[in-house]
């Protein structure tokens, strides 16, 4: 493939790179330059006509089982309807322009080997396999009067379909870990701390002794990989670091004590935009009967923009991620995210574009040898990287909000070499 005439953001230079040219060969950026590319072997040549061309969107925190499947889906419908949705979400993921996303829980690993087949179109996938929850934590998504597993009960519907997995103990945790590193894990998801979604943690709760978390850390580090937890009060993130946990997911309600020290040990902060109000990318409220997961979710919206700042004023590694769940509705909110970043948190464009690109990208390779994509790097426009680009009308870098209309600013996709989208006049 060549593409010619095209302004280039190349996820890290806050300016374009005008009237340039590159070529892909076999699913990688082989040459980039401000001259015209020969190529006599019958490529594909698309005229970028000036258009901007940037790196293809990632969400660090994305569930693809979960996100596209309602909670009474989860637990009613046959297990072949829900792989099913997730399929059609995943091509929808792509045509939003996120040619990758870390899974952070669910059954994944079939949904991954069916597009890297190119059995169906859908994104690059970093799976985490099942979530590992304590019982009572994050991820013990039983019903009250289910008996846990040691006093007479049976695995939830829940765990059946690979969506969480309850382990207490270090020898269960490095079993549950080991487990999804075996079924093809590129880091492994630890609950941490209470959560939103869960009917039996408050937010404030630990979850996880240092030894349980020590386990799954000991268990990711011999494969080379490392553990990402969902946690997000900072007593819970205290000790994740010192357990030696790389990544916290959400994090909403740290403190500013905290947050330094994840500055200190060099740990990544992978939050989510999330707020309520009357915008209409916002989370929607549970019912109003559930007053509990209501109450934890305000409360973890108001602490978002607290978090945002915090993790500049200490120089934190941030990442972008969705955590969109339960609805596909929800789910086609994931560009409106990126937006939000500049426009409720004070991101320029340029730094929430970085942010779900290069820096995203960074955050990826801490997988190491369980990186399933090791061609080259991901997030970025360089020679060497992975052919995973978005041609888009007009400049993001001084209108972000164009990405949420991307039906019609996103005219070419292309995602390992390939093209998934093409609407440019012909």
């Amino acid at each position: 493939m060549l593409i010619h005439n095209v302004r280039v953001f190349n996820g890290n230079d806050e300016s374009l790179a005008e009237g340039m040219s590159l070529r892909v060969r076999n699913g990688v950026i082989d040459k980039i330059s401000a001259e015209a590319i020969e190529d006599n072997s019958g490529s594909t040549v698309i005229d970028g006509s000036g258009r901007v061309l940037m790196p293809g969107m990632i969400d660090a925190h994305w569930h693809s089982f979960l996100g596209p499947n309602s909670e009474e889906d989860l637990i009613k419908s046959e297990v072949g309807f829900l792989h099913l949705a997730a399929g059609k979400e995943a091509e929808n993921t792509l045509q939003r322009g996120f040619t990758t996303v870390r899974d952070m829980g669910g059954p994944s690993f079939g949904l991954k080997r069916a597009i890297d087949a190119d059995l169906i179109p859908g994104p690059r996938i970093f799976p985490s396999g099942a979530m590992i929850s304590q019982t009572s934590g994050h991820g013990d998504f039983r019903f009250p009067n289910d008996p846990p597993r040691k006093f007479g009960g049976t695995l939830s519907k829940w765990e059946l379909n690979g969506v969480s997995l309850i382990a207490d103990g270090v020898n269960e945790v490095l079993t549950a870990s080991r487990e999804q590193l075996r079924l093809g894990a590129s880091q492994i998801k630890l609950m941490c701390g209470g959560g939103i979604g869960s009917s039996y943690d408050p937010l404030d709760v630990v979850e996880y002794s240092l030894e349980e978390m020590r386990a799954a850390v000991q268990a990711a580090g011999d494969w080379g990989t490392y553990v990402a937890c969902h946690v997000y009060n900072s007593a819970g993130i205290r000790r994740a670091v010192q357990a030696g946990i790389k990544s916290i997911e959400h994090g909403h309600l740290i403190d500013e004590a905290t947050m330094q020290l994840l500055a200190d040990n060099e740990v990544w902060l992978s939050i989510q935009p999330f707020s309520t109000g009357t915008d209409y990318w916002d989370i929607e409220p549970y019912p109003p009967e559930d007053t509990s997961r209501n109450e934890k979710l305000e409360a973890v919206c108001n602490g978002t923009a607290k978090a945002y700042a915090l993790a500049k004023k200490c120089g934190v590694k941030t990442a972008f991620g969705t955590d969109l769940l339960w609805s596909p509705e929800q789910c086609t909110l994931q560009a409106a995210y990126v937006v939000k970043l500049a426009q409720l948190y004070d991101y320029s464009p340029f730094e929430a574009l970085r942010m779900v690109t290069a820096t995203n990208g960074e955050l990826l390779a801490l997988s190491g040898p369980r990186n399933p994509y090791p061609a080259g790097r991901l997030g970025v426009i360089e020679e060497g990287a992975l052919a995973d680009m978005l041609l888009v009308d007009g400049n993001p870098l001084q209108d972000l909000a164009l990405l949420k209309d991307f039906n019609q600013t996103i005219k070419l996709i292309v995602k390992d070499g390939k093209v998934f989208k093409n609407t440019l006049p012909r």
